[in-house]
């Protein structure tokens, strides 16, 4: 059997996998997942996929009990990349095809999210296991920004990324999508993901390896991830579910609630609609997923790409519905994957255009885990996506102070998604 390190050599663009070699090519998606099975000794069984999860415990004792025991990695041994040949394999094509005949971001969201978890299972490789006892999975999608609108179904898309910055803990890896066109390769979109290790059973935090400097390039990345974790940290404690609005966001809000207010009657419960306007509450999308086995990730949850498909898909029907016309995508914003989903919840999914500006559409989906014996409701995910139409869309009014605080939040990721 071969050892679970991705035996992807540049110079070649050779990948071993299963015994077979693949010279002349960069590895696709379908290798980079048989390569995660193999890396945690998962199944594609799904009865022997839960035996395989039971036997990953023994790895327990694998683990280093301190960083320091932990041989520094470079940025180069975790660099992949990876091809998904839409152009020169045909038969791969309608697995990303919309009826539009474009290519579904959604799939494309899966794709980042395995190769974000390999990548950053080439940074913890140890020669000298035949498994990872490492859990490694996405804590965050920290950001996507898009460089191009249009995806061609039939032209090949390249995925490269590698570590940026390590913590204890935790891993973050961009990556780069660009897509062969005219002759040449162009770049479609950014993207930095924050994972995090765990033990074999995904109970605990587990140590990875430091990520060492090799130049002063490396640095400036290095100082950007520790940017990133330090942005991440006052966005969480600036949070509306924390702490009150800004002055200037009470403003606002004010002012909002003056335009609605009915000047026929002294009362502030008479609220009237200003022209070119939709309430917040009639611009709501909601849906349903059964957790299938199908959907499973190597840990026998629920695979993170799937939920970032759904709730990606959901988005733009609701940006598309409210808008009146297809949407772009510009940018996905912080992400966040606070609980797990198991095989067989029932996922709720619920969008909400909850702010606007221009032909600027800010949508934010919760999905939550409910439990129909307990009647419980557990959050699992928040996304939020920022969409542009052709055209000058209405304006998005709340009307209770919850709603006021969700206008608020949507416009603090639009702002966020416009620095970049």
């Amino acid at each position: 059997m071969l050892s679970p390190r991705l035996l992807l050599l540049r110079s070649t663009r050779t990948l071993c996998t299963g015994g077979v070699n693949l010279p002349g090519r960069a590895p696709d998606m379908v290798e980079v997942r048989n390569r995660l099975r193999e890396i945690v000794g998962a199944s594609t069984n799904w009865s022997d996929h839960k035996q395989a999860m039971v036997q990953r415990v023994s790895l327990s004792s694998m683990l280093a009990t301190s960083q320091r025991d932990l041989p520094p990695k470079a940025m180069k041994d975790s660099s992949l990349e990876v091809h998904l040949p839409l152009g020169s394999e045909p038969q791969l094509r309608e697995k990303y095809l919309t009826f539009h005949n474009t290519v579904r971001f959604g799939r494309i969201l899966e794709d980042l999210d395995s190769l974000a978890v390999l990548i950053s299972y080439s940074h913890t490789y140890n020669a000298a296991l035949s498994r990872s006892p490492l859990s490694i999975v996405t804590a965050l999608v920290d950001k996507i920004d898009m460089r191009k609108h249009i995806i061609y179904p039939d032209c090949d898309i390249k995925f490269t990324g590698h570590v940026t910055w390590v913590g204890n803990t935790s891993i973050e890896a961009k990556m780069h999508v660009s897509q062969f066109h005219d002759g040449a390769y162009s770049p479609i979109l950014d993207a930095t993901f924050v994972m995090v290790a765990r033990d074999p059973e995904n109970k605990r935090a587990a140590f990875v390896n430091p990520l060492k400097c090799e130049g002063p390039e490396e640095e400036k990345i290095i100082q950007q991830g520790e940017a990133n974790k330090k942005r991440r940290v006052e966005l969480s404690t600036a949070s509306l579910l924390k702490v009150a609005p800004a002055d200037e966001e009470r403003k606002i809000i004010h002012s909002l609630f003056l335009n609605t207010l009915d000047t026929k009657t002294v009362s502030f419960s008479s609220r009237v609609l200003p022209p070119n306007s939709v309430w917040m509450e009639n611009a709501k999308l909601k849906g349903l997923e059964i957790c299938h086995p199908q959907e499973r990730n190597i840990f026998n949850r629920i695979f993170g790409g799937f939920l970032m498909r759904k709730a990606y898909e959901l988005g733009w029907a609701n940006a598309c519905s409210f808008g009146g016309c297809r949407p772009n995508l510009v940018a996905v914003d912080d992400i966040l994957f606070q609980k797990p989903v198991d095989i067989g919840s029932l996922l709720l999914l619920s969008s909400q255009v909850c702010y606007t500006e221009g032909n600027y559409i800010q949508v934010r989906v919760h999905s939550e885990v409910f439990d129909p014996l307990t009647r419980q409701h557990n959050t699992t995910n928040v996304f939020h996506f920022t969409f542009v139409s052709d055209r000058d869309v209405p304006n998005i009014i709340p009307k209770t102070y919850g709603e006021s605080m969700l206008y608020l939040d949507g416009k603090r990721h639009f702002n966020q998604a416009l620095e970049h």
